[in-house]
């Protein structure tokens, strides 16, 4: 899945039992312009394991990374938090006490090197009164010293209690009348292309077949999209450097009109 500026990432979507679940995790897929190879596999103990170039990129449960299944947990309704739960690692220091001084320092002053305009006339303008400026002695609303707060026992953490509505499904990892592959695309910049797709019972079988098609040209792939690259960037160079020589003749015709405009 690419969209946008932030979303680089690899879809894996479940159907069980007639619905539809997204996969927890978020790797990161490939975004260049080269041929790249997913590979899902899935073992019969509810384990997967996601490869992207034939090098692992996740793996986990099927039970814990999708929420096919209710969850094995859940907190206990009959647990609360105490009341007397202490969860703030810090306090005031009751020790700490406000200086006596500490409001007689006002926030803002008179600036000192303001100075009454000469024009200004008291009885058409009125009063003058120096502008007010932050005061460089003014400390802030006071605040307490923070020290550890020797009560503190840590986050509460919820218990948690079996689940009685989970059941365990040892066949989840199965995968009923797969005959056909189909792709469900949605862009809005042509170019994806899908090929050498293998639905089989052996990972060796799989990567055979990645081996012998994909890793046997990635080499001969890249050195040719990087001359299709370098040749693209030398015409658009041409391109632009012709441009730029267009202009400046254009420019210079049109100077040259003028003098001799000017010379009539």
């Amino acid at each position: 899945d690419i969209c946008g500026y932030s979303t680089r990432k690899i879809h894996l979507i479940f159907n069980y039992q007639g619905k539809n679940y997204l996969w927890k995790k978020e790797p990161k897929c490939e975004v260049d312009q080269l041929t790249h190879v997913y590979t899902l596999v899935l073992h019969p103990d509810n384990t997967y394991e996601v490869y992207v170039d034939l090098e692992k990129k996740e793996s986990g449960s099927l039970v814990d990374d999708w929420e096919m299944l209710p969850p094995r947990e859940i907190p206990d309704p009959d647990a609360k938090k105490p009341e007397d739960w202490v969860d703030d690692e810090y306090m005031d220091d009751p020790e700490d006490k406000k200086p006596e001084d500490w409001d007689d320092v006002p926030e803002k002053i008179a600036d000192p090197d303001a100075t009454k305009p000469e024009e200004w006339d008291d009885e058409s303008d009125g009063e003058w009164s120096p502008p007010m400026i932050r005061n460089p002695a003014y400390k802030g609303v006071w605040k307490a010293r923070r020290i550890k707060n020797p009560n503190y026992k840590g986050p509460w953490v919820h218990p948690k209690i079996a689940n009685p509505k989970f059941t365990e499904d040892q066949n989840l990892y199965v995968q009923k009348d797969m005959q056909y592959v189909g792709f469900e695309l949605w862009q809005v910049k042509a170019g994806s292309l899908f090929d050498n797709i293998i639905v089989a019972d052996s990972f060796a079988e799989a990567k055979a077949l990645a081996e012998k098609t994909w890793k046997k040209n990635k080499d001969a792939e890249r050195s040719m999209f990087n001359e299709a690259e370098e040749e693209k960037r030398k015409t658009e160079e041409a391109a632009r450097k012709a441009a730029e020589e267009k202009r400046k003749a254009e420019e210079e015709a049109t100077a040259d009109d003028d003098e001799d405009n000017d010379d009539e």
